[in-house]
């Protein structure tokens, strides 16, 4: 979906906070922070040459795992990751198995070993922020990037804390999406949103049935190939380790307001609103007032950092501490995805 947003904090390319750097593991590594003000991402780099990260990490998973909880972000870089095969490793070995990207949002293909692309919109159109897969009842608490081709201009992908965004939503519009949790519709179909085969992962629909009353998802056919969609999920959680509260759903995201103006009539012009191939409301159904989805954006916009990705940069988030978006982008672009410990909502 195209997003039409102020610039946010840009880093310039080779840039590095003048932090204090610590030297950990055997002298094999070097800590410190890419940005100082911010106080994320937190950087590691090798202290010597020919470290290899996956080598290391095997010795080193609890304390990824414990700075990973303390910052929320962490930037591995310089350690020349440079295929596929050296990112699978990597990521297992500090986040665990990875698991089957299901219920899909966004359009993306499998790589290899449930790595996958990063969501394949056009160059020229950014992605919002946004918590990765928010909008369902079960979401993974990591997900890692991983740079096989940084983009020839932009492409950035910006981060944003999501306590910080939690504590930056006014008051008032935090308590009404709070009481009310965000209901996401979404049909699926020819001309629609995904067809509702590539979302499920399955052709079968008593497979897709036995999905959606497993995980709380009203649905609804129509004919032999619409499907409609309606799942209500918090807005906002409390992180399961930290017990910190974050801003936590994709009603920015999914709500007709995101789109383009000349795309948003023409849906608007042959669609009704439960009708468009995916929209946003409050839990009972009501509409979300647009000025309080822009008081959002706005908070994510000014807690946003974006960075250059560097080749054989990895970054890994902890998903509820933190969230991500796209900027758009010129040339190739090669970013893979892996996601990590799915966490199911508390019901």
């Amino acid at each position: 979906m195209k997003s039409s947003k102020p610039k946010k904090k840009m880093m310039k390319r080779g840039e590095l906070a003048r932090a204090a750097v610590t030297v950990t593991e055997g002298e094999l590594v070097k800590t410190g922070l890419l940005d100082a003000e911010r106080g994320f991402p937190f950087l590691v780099r090798p202290a010597v040459e020919g470290v290899n990260l996956t080598s290391w990490v095997r010795g080193a998973s609890a304390w990824v795992e414990e700075k990973l909880l303390e910052h929320g972000a962490l930037l591995f870089r310089g350690f020349g990751v440079d295929s596929l095969e050296a990112f699978q490793e990597f990521f297992h070995a500090a986040c665990g198995e990875p698991i089957e990207y299901v219920y899909r949002s966004t359009p993306r293909h499998p790589v290899a070993g449930r790595v996958y692309t990063s969501t394949e919109y056009p160059a020229p159109e950014s992605i919002p922020m946004h918590n990765e897969m928010s909008y369902s009842s079960t979401w993974p608490m990591k997900i890692g990037f991983y740079c096989s081709q940084p983009a020839e201009r932009g492409g950035e992908t910006p981060i944003a804390d999501s306590r910080r965004v939690y504590d930056g939503v006014d008051p008032e519009i935090r308590r009404v999406f709070a009481e009310k949790g965000v209901m996401y519709s979404r049909n699926y179909g020819e001309h629609l949103d995904l067809p509702w085969q590539n979302v499920f992962q399955t052709e079968d629909r008593d497979e897709v049935e036995a999905f959606c009353r497993k995980t709380g998802i009203e649905f609804e056919w129509f004919g032999d190939d619409h499907l409609r969609t309606r799942q209500v999920c918090p807005s906002v959680a409390k992180h399961p380790r930290r017990g910190e509260p974050v801003w936590f759903n994709q009603a920015h995201l999914f709500h007709v307001s995101a789109l383009a103006e000349e795309l948003r009539k023409a849906l608007l012009a042959s669609f009704s609103e439960e009708e468009l191939p995916r929209n946003a409301f409050f839990g009972d159904g009501s509409p979300i007032p647009v000025d309080m989805l822009d008081a959002v954006r706005a908070v994510y916009d000014r807690e946003s950092l974006a960075f250059p990705w560097e080749k054989g940069d990895v970054l890994v988030l902890d998903n509820m501490l933190f969230a991500h978006g796209r900027r758009p982008f010129e040339g190739s672009r090669k970013i893979l995805v892996s996601m990590a410990e799915p966490r199911e909502l508390d019901r």
